[in-house]
């Protein structure tokens, strides 16, 4: 995946959140970007609402190595975010473990750093800025296929995705090619859940399409989470274009979301997950 580029804001993960709140509770001013790579890149990216790029820098105390973000989350209002929930088990390699052994290991990783990415940030960022979902999709999966295979290329290798993220992606293929075009597009981190980029029309679709080839348990009643998608039917020609064997609950659930803020202040009470005692509400 391009790790200087992050659409769904994950603030609500450590270390962002805690550097977000220590900040505010201690009047700290400045780039607390910085401050949050400490964690993780994620936390780094996630300072920021929107498309966010991660600049590498060049100083060698990584000072310089801070989040920017490319566009405000208001800026592609129609772009959808489909989390594909495999499996929330704890990897058994972890993504800042992995990277490391990658870096001592992978030839492919520094061809990769030093010749791939910088001009896939060049077009990514442009196909952004134009709200251009063909190139952006395309990107997006080249490069969370490119990042897989350093992880192979990495010794001993790291698998991270597994049977059900391979029928997914085999799935988002077959579907694009179905209607000719790229509508829906995949990348996966370091671990076995998809995430799927689409517009807002074809959301209602492509997750009948999810249910049809990994049937839910109950009946999906707990399937769908997030933003509201509307029940529709799915064509014949659409289930003979897609040639994957149906899996069931090879999907656990499905997060339905869209780009958002970096982190904030939350003065609603109704919203806090504490109570007044200082406690985790029951219910939130």
């Amino acid at each position: 995946m391009l790790n200087t580029v992050f659409l769904l804001n994950k603030c609500t993960l450590p270390p962002c959140c805690p550097v977000y709140t220590l900040a505010r509770l201690y009047g700290v001013e400045g780039e607390l970007s910085e401050v949050a790579r400490q964690g993780s890149g994620s936390a780094c990216r996630s300072m920021y609402g929107g498309f966010v790029q991660w600049r590498m820098g060049e100083r060698t105390d990584g000072k310089d190595s801070v989040a920017e973000q490319v566009e405000a989350e208001s800026h592609w209002p129609e772009l959808r975010v489909l989390i594909l929930v495999v499996s929330a088990e704890r990897k058994p390699v972890g993504s800042t473990a992995g990277m490391h052994t990658s870096v001592e290991t992978s030839l492919l990783l520094k061809h990769r750093a030093d010749s791939v990415v910088p001009g896939r940030m060049t077009e990514m960022i442009s196909a952004i800025r134009q709200r251009d979902f063909a190139a952006f999709g395309e990107l997006t999966m080249k490069d969370s296929n490119q990042f897989h295979a350093t992880c192979l290329d990495t010794y001993p290798p790291i698998f991270y995705l597994n049977d059900v993220s391979h029928r997914i992606i085999r799935m988002v293929h077959c579907y694009n090619a179905h209607y000719g075009h790229t509508r829906v597009a995949y990348t996966f981190d370091a671990g076995p859940n998809a995430v799927i980029y689409t517009l807002e029309e074809h959301v209602d679709e492509f997750v009948q399409v999810v249910k049809h080839f990994f049937p839910p348990e109950n009946n999906g009643g707990q399937f769908l989470k997030g933003l509201s998608v509307s029940p529709v039917s799915l064509s014949e020609e659409v289930k003979t274009a897609i040639a994957v064997e149906p899996t069931p609950k090879g999907i656990s659930y499905i997060i339905n979301t869209k780009a958002g803020p970096g982190p904030c202040m939350v003065e609603e009470p109704s919203l806090h997950l504490l109570g007044a005692d200082g406690l985790p509400k029951q219910t939130v």
